[in-house]
C-alpha cells in the first residue's frame, strides 16, 4: 500500500510539472488546447486532467485570464450562474409536475388544468430537452432545432420507459411512470449541466502564474 501511495504521489507531481511545462512552452490559448496537448503524452481521463489543472489553479501556479462572460471554474458556482438558469427551470417544472400528479385528483376543477399543462411539459418536452443537453451541451444547435429535437426525443423516451416498466413488478401505472420520468429527467439534467460547464471551461483562456 505504501508503494502504491508513493507511486501515485510521483505520478501527480510528474503530471503537474508536465502541465506547467506545456503551458510555458506551447502556450495554449484555451483549456481545450491544453487538454489535447496533455493527452498526447498522458493516457488519462479528461476529467482527471481537469482536476490537476484546477489544483494548480488553486495553488496559484496557473492563472486563468479574465474574459468577458467567462464561466466560473467551479461546477458549484456555475450552477448558480445565469448560464445554469435552464437547469433550475427544468428541476422546478419537473418537481412541480410530479407533485401535481400526486396531489391533484382528476375531479379537482379548475386546478386539474395546471396538472394537464405541467404534465404535458413533463412528458413531451423535459426528458428530451435534457437528453439533447447531454448530447449537445453548448451552442451546436439553435433554439428551433433544440425544441424540435427535444419533443422528438421525449416522444421516444416516454414509450421506451413504459415498455421497460412493463417488464418489472411495478407495471405501467401512473406512480411508477411518474417517478421513473422524474428520476430520468433530473439525472439527464445534472449530466447536461456538468457537460455544459466542462465544455465552457475548454474555451476559457489561461496563462502561467
Amino acid at each position: 500500500m505504501r508503494v502504491t501511495l508513493v507511486d501515485k504521489e510521483f505520478h501527480d507531481v510528474g503530471m503537474n510539472e508536465y502541465i506547467i511545462r506545456v503551458v510555458n512552452e506551447k502556450k495554449p490559448d484555451t483549456v481545450e488546447q491544453l487538454l489535447k496537448l496533455i493527452k498526447q503524452k498522458w493516457n488519462m481521463p479528461e476529467q482527471e486532467i481537469i482536476e490537476h489543472i484546477l489544483r494548480l489553479q488553486n495553488e496559484g501556479k496557473l492563472v486563468f485570464k479574465s474574459r468577458e462572460n467567462a464561466p466560473p471554474f467551479s461546477t458549484r458556482l456555475y450552477l448558480f450562474s445565469a448560464d445554469a438558469a435552464w437547469y433550475w427551470v427544468i428541476v422546478s417544472l419537473t418537481l412541480a409536475s410530479a407533485v401535481l400528479v400526486f396531489t391533484i385528483p382528476e375531479e379537482a376543477f379548475p386546478m386539474v388544468y395546471a396538472r394537464y399543462i405541467l404534465g404535458s411539459v413533463f412528458v413531451l418536452w423535459s426528458p428530451g430537452y435534457c437528453l439533447i443537453k447531454v448530447m449537445f451541451p453548448t451552442k451546436e444547435l439553435d433554439i428551433i432545432e433544440r425544441i424540435a429535437l427535444s419533443i422528438g426525443m421525449s416522444l421516444a423516451i416516454v414509450p421506451l420507459t413504459g415498455l421497460l416498466l412493463n417488464y418489472t413488478p411495478f407495471g405501467i401505472r401512473p406512480t411508477p411512470i411518474t417517478l421513473s420520468l422524474l428520476a430520468l429527467t433530473l439525472a439527464l439534467a445534472t449530466v447536461g449541466i456538468v457537460r455544459e460547464h466542462q465544455d465552457s471551461l475548454k474555451e476559457h483562456s489561461l496563462s502561467r502564474g
